[in-house]
């Protein structure tokens, strides 16, 4: 997919050290839990002695016969497994911490988020540090971004143009955050932004920033008031779920945890996890149309153009709340179906993967239901993860599921369980590899 960057080896090597600092080759020392809240409290199991660990159940005529790409921050490990008898077959030596995400690209080449040795400021899933590293673990590109008002965050996705998008928290000081209708108590406040970046010369090509499309009702004085029912488009600076206490008050105001692209319709899909919500933004803007309300294909220029899972996050009575917490936002390829992953925090469990067709004008309007309607559905009892997890469709049509602090899960259209894996760890997310990938013959797999 990228293989000008394969091609240019030494060039991209040149510019990852004279463009933006290399990390150095030791591993930096790991103080903080890997991962994120909302549950504070919540640990990965401890591997007592009556719980079984390995591949618990394994349908052999049922599951999809592929590798598992392995994303466990929690061990600071990336690697492809064998799901029939859980032997890693190819893993990766990384040179820094993982922050989260590490997806395999066509090419071998692993683009994965690491973490920053020293940023200005953490939550749970922070990184700081985007990489492309061969399979022998070595950088071919590396880009930093951490400094003392922005850090990157969970997630990166390769473009098909080569252009990686990442999500940043960028801190606003109490007197901007007061500027935008920041209502709450927090000294200073962290807001998402995207960007686009050309890794071939380092230069940022496209950003959009959350702190351009809010509104408040709380502060008649302040920036941003408005009818937050009527502003359909526009972010709550304010929003705080009632339904679920567990979320921290820590001035990290929005936590967004994944984002896909729709190349069909140049959309970028977010994962929002305080708001659960998935947000839509179009990627068609120029940067200054992102930054205000006109625009784009869609017209709207950065402000939303959909939004769905839900609908109190914008004051609306109208419409199913799907979510409760929510982690990685999929496009099922050659549909117009959406698999999310809901963590279902306001019960503690169990989780849900939703497959939901998305309508195909994406309109959103007041005081309307703008909810998606729901095709599939998966929960079972002993399936929960407060945090992390995500659902992948399959090519024979089951679904992967990476429950982050159990394991995996493979499930068949008819909801039986066919594959079940569980380990000691923290399993962000499970990408599958086909047997047959040209890929595997790159990292001399098979």
């Amino acid at each position: 997919m990228i293989s000008s960057l394969r091609s240019r080896y030494f060039i991209v090597l040149l510019l990852s050290y004279v463009l933006v600092s290399c990390s150095d080759d030791e591993m930096p020392e790991v103080t903080e839990d890997p991962v994120e809240p909302p549950v504070e409290n919540e640990t990965p199991d401890e591997g007592g002695s009556d719980i079984e660990f390995g591949v618990l159940i394994n349908n052999k005529s049922l599951k999809a016969d592929d590798y598992v790409l392995v994303n466990d921050p929690g061990n600071n490990k990336v690697y492809l497994m064998d799901k029939d008898d859980a032997s890693v077959v190819f893993d990766w030596a990384l040179p820094q911490h993982l922050g989260n995400d590490a997806k395999l690209l066509d090419d071998g080449l692993l683009l994965v988020s690491m973490r920053a040795e020293e940023p200005a400021f953490k939550f749970g899933g922070y990184g700081g540090k985007l990489q492309l590293l061969d399979k022998n673990g070595a950088a071919m590109w590396n880009y930093d971004l951490s400094t003392e008002n922005l850090v990157a965050h969970h997630d990166v996705i390769l473009l098909p143009n080569g252009n990686v998008v990442t999500m940043l928290w960028e801190r606003s000081d109490a007197t901007l955050a007061s500027s935008f209708g920041y209502a709450g108590e927090q000294p200073e406040i962290y807001t998402e932004t995207l960007i686009e970046i050309n890794p071939q010369t380092n230069e940022v090509v496209w950003r959009w920033d959350s702190r351009d499309h809010l509104v408040q009702d709380a502060l008649p004085d302040g920036g941003n008031f408005g009818d937050i029912g009527e502003s359909v488009r526009k972010i709550n600076i304010n929003y705080k779920d009632e339904a679920i206490a567990s979320i921290p008050d820590n001035g990290d105001v929005m936590h967004a945890n994944g984002i896909t692209y729709d190349e069909k319709n140049d959309l970028i899909y977010m994962s929002v996890n305080y708001y659960s919500e998935v947000w839509v933004i179009d990627h068609s803007t120029t940067t200054e149309e992102a930054s205000g309300s006109t625009g784009g294909n869609y017209g709207v220029g950065g402000d939303l153009v959909y939004r769905f899972g839900n609908p109190s996050a914008y004051n609306n009575t109208m419409g199913q709340r799907y979510f409760y917490n929510n982690h990685t936002p999929r496009i099922i390829p050659e549909t117009d179906h959406f698999l999310v992953y809901m963590n279902g925090n306001h019960t503690e469990g169990p989780s849900v993967v939703y497959e939901l067709d998305l309508p195909d004008n994406l309109n959103l309007a007041p005081g309307a239901d703008n909810e998606p309607s729901v095709v599939w559905e998966f929960s079972h009892p002993d399936m929960y993860s407060a945090k992390v997890s995500g659902a992948e469709r399959l090519s024979n049509q089951n679904t992967l599921i990476a429950v982050g602090t159990f394991g995996y899960w493979e499930v068949t259209p008819e909801k039986e369980v066919v594959w079940q894996f569980r380990q000691e760890g923290f399993f962000w997310r499970g990408y599958p590899v086909s047997k047959g990938d040209p890929v595997l013959e790159i990292l001399g797999v098979n």
